[in-house]
């Protein structure tokens, strides 16, 4: 009887070894699936915000290119509000249309570049003419050509200007 317990006991010592090794297997397999799962959620993550960057980087390039062919529409209408005209309804019209025409594109964050009494900057302006005159600054601009954006910090068309000295 002796042996049998013996035996018994043997056994059960083999059954809990065994499991204790089935265990830790399965605890091994646990973290190792745990960790995979951290870093494919890390993974995911950063996929996301590239994403996102990509995104918004887009819809700046198509926002800008959009408004870069709007903006000879907004030309004109300022050549039609400067027009000498004896219609004085027809005149507010024009104006009230390039108001709302205006305050639409700078909802797209869309900002007229300053010109007339401001630094020569090359970066904001080009210069198409040059004069002297003793009572401007140095690279002073006296006259605008054609308006200049800038769509944030990016400039969608520079401004044509005259500049003095």
């Amino acid at each position: 009887m002796e042996n049998e317990e013996i035996k018994n006991e043997e056994l059960e010592n083999e059954e809990k070894k065994t499991n204790v090794e089935s265990i830790d297997t399965y605890k091994n397999e646990i973290e190792e699936l745990n960790d995979r799962n951290k870093r494919l959620l890390a993974e995911f993550e950063n996929f996301k915000k590239r994403s996102d960057k990509e995104r918004e980087k887009l819809y700046g390039i198509i926002i800008g290119d959009i408004i870069t062919l709007m903006l000879p529409v907004m030309d004109n209408l300022d050549k039609a509000a400067e027009a000498k005209t004896e219609d004085i309804n027809y005149k507010e019209g024009v104006v009230m249309v390039i108001k709302q025409f205006s305050d639409s594109l700078k909802n797209f964050g869309l900002e007229e570049i300053e010109t007339v009494g401001k630094k020569f900057d090359p970066e904001l302006h080009e210069a198409v003419n040059h004069i002297e005159d003793s009572n401007k600054g140095e690279k002073e601009i006296v006259e605008v050509y054609r308006k200049g954006y800038k769509l944030g910090t990016k400039v969608i068309r520079h401004a044509m200007v005259t500049v003095a000295n």
